[in-house]
């Protein structure tokens, strides 16, 4: 009983994909130009052949296009005090040095101040410096900007200052 049951579940499951095999559909134009689509031949129609799912995509490529990496902007270092050729009056021979780095300061990056060519300070993560004590005259100064692995990759043109202070022979 249950083979026999069983064989008739199949029989009646396997009909709508026998009968869609067996339809056959035929297109015409009526006296208006309109297409008219029927079960059965008419004088002049054309059978269409349905095998083929024509309103269904083809599947695409679901990745996205690669994206281009933005252009990166050399680094460009600048000392904005202070002034190139100008002068400073300071009796206990500070001097406050400030830079400017374009594009905007990274995590990471390191600067380096050079007073008449020699490094004074080790290098920190801002480009604000104060020198202590520094003697009078001309003066030379030079920012370096080093990458998170110590490379160096921009290097500020040569700033030069003159520094006033009293003379010690004559504090007058």
């Amino acid at each position: 009983m249950n083979k026999v049951l069983f064989i008739l579940i199949l029989l009646f499951a396997a009909m709508p994909i026998m009968a869609q095999d067996s339809k056959k559909v035929f297109v015409t134009r009526d006296a208006n130009g309109v297409l008219v689509f029927s079960d059965s031949p008419q004088p002049g129609a054309e059978e269409l052949n349905l095998s083929s799912r024509a309103n269904i995509m083809e599947a695409t490529d679901p990745t996205l296009p690669a994206r281009k990496a933005p252009p990166v902007d050399p680094f460009t270092v600048e000392i904005v005090q202070p002034e190139d050729q100008g002068t400073v009056r300071d009796n206990t021979g500070s001097v406050y040095v400030s830079g400017k780095i374009s594009p905007m300061f990274q995590r990471g990056l390191r600067v380096r101040l050079l007073i008449d060519g020699q490094a004074r300070v080790e290098p920190q993560n801002n480009a604000v410096f104060i020198l202590r004590d520094v003697e009078r005259g001309e003066h030379k100064l030079q920012m370096e900007l080093f990458d998170q692995n110590g490379k160096l990759i921009a290097t500020s043109p040569v700033t030069t200052f003159y520094l006033h202070r009293a003379s010690a022979i004559s504090p007058n």
